[in-house]
């Protein structure tokens, strides 16, 4: 059941198992929300690094349909986007963890990628500093890119093992926004996988080796079925590194914005204390393998860009955080956005 899924949650007990749960009231979530933090703390994570990677795949150009007013979900205007709204919520929750606020930022799936590389947002792979900065280099970028395809996510996971191995080893979350499936050909057998899903499928085996967490968030109309059985059925991993959050599930609910927002950190969060003591369990935390792959990312696919702007738009100023009083309990300074304004109306589409 789709709306059952989306009100799960896992509560980490005492000793170390964990319950599954359903939201029911949106007073359980901000409670819940404040333990993950706290298990976070419990576990030993002191500061982690976070990694996004951004779909720039064709099929955003309709997948907005029905959960962004039948407009590009890259659509760039004066109220933000859902890629920009996950970013902001992400960004802002991880960085009570994130010490050095360096934010690698890479995209895929446009005509200079396909299902083969990533590209960095800065051209001389310097990180983001930021989530505001990676919202505005966002920003720029969009506007010169070809989306495309086909759909893999084993680049984003390959380059994201490499940034671990050259760390040492350190704990790091990629966050790979995406508007729907890793593309499966009509030609692909029932019971099989296609190339893309096998790719990936095979990345996410790989990552388990190295102390990196993935969390999936989905943007748009979907569906997710492929994306569920990542999250739940492949075998053979070290460890269960894979979550997948159903943002539009989520955002549809007709609770308030906050709520919405709190909800989707605390569904992308909810599973990295038991994964991060896996990472120690295994001996596998600050360790250099030599297992990764390796990557090295394509410069942004556009001869004019600013590689000094870290101004973010207007609306990423007004972001608040968590209410005082979680706030205070959870030691967080600034963790969840604002209320956002609805998206553009559906006539005023991206152009093709």
């Amino acid at each position: 059941n789709r709306a059952r899924r989306i009100n799960t949650v896992y509560r980490l007990t005492p000793n170390n198992r964990v319950q599954r749960e359903y939201l029911t009231n949106c007073k359980e979530i901000y409670s819940l929300f404040k333990e993950v933090i706290e298990a976070l703390a419990q576990a030993g994570l002191e500061s982690s690094n976070l990694i996004i990677g951004i779909d720039f795949t064709k099929s955003n150009e309709w997948t907005g349909k029905r959960s962004f007013n039948g407009v590009s979900l890259h659509h760039i205007g004066d109220a933000p986007n859902p890629y920009e709204q996950a970013i902001s919520i992400i960004g802002q929750t991880l960085s009570a963890f994130d010490e050095d606020n360096l934010i690698p930022c890479y995209g895929f799936g446009d005509a200079s990628t396909h299902d083969q590389d990533v590209f960095a947002f800065n051209p001389d792979e310097r990180p983001c500093y930021g989530f505001q900065e990676a919202l505005a280099r966002y920003r720029e970028i969009v506007p010169h890119l070809r989306l495309s395809g086909p759909t893999s996510f084993s680049p984003i996971i390959e380059m994201a093992t490499t940034i671990v191995e050259q760390s040492g080893g350190q704990y790091h979350v990629l966050v790979i926004i995406a508007d729907g499936q890793v593309t499966r050909s009509v030609n692909t057998e029932f019971g099989q996988l296609s190339t893309q899903e096998q790719m990936t499928v095979d990345a996410i085996v790989q990552a388990s080796e190295f102390p990196l967490s993935i969390i999936l968030v989905g943007v748009g109309d979907g569906p997710w079925d492929m994306m569920n059985e990542f999250d739940d059925n492949i075998p053979a991993r070290s460890f269960d590194n894979f979550q997948f959050v159903n943002f539009t599930g989520i955002m549809s609910k007709k609770i308030s914005q906050s709520n919405k927002e709190t909800e989707f950190a605390l569904s992308a969060l909810m599973e990295i204390p038991l994964q991060y003591k896996a990472t120690l369990q295994l001996g596998i935390l600050g360790r250099r393998l030599a297992k990764s792959p390796e990557r090295v990312p394509l410069p942004p696919p556009f001869a004019s860009y600013n590689t000094t702007s870290r101004a973010a738009p207007s609306w990423a100023n007004n972001f608040r955080s968590v209410p005082s009083n979680l706030r205070e309990e959870a030691t967080l300074d600034s963790t969840i956005t604002p209320s956002v304004t609805p998206p553009p109306a559906a006539d005023a589409r991206a152009s093709e």
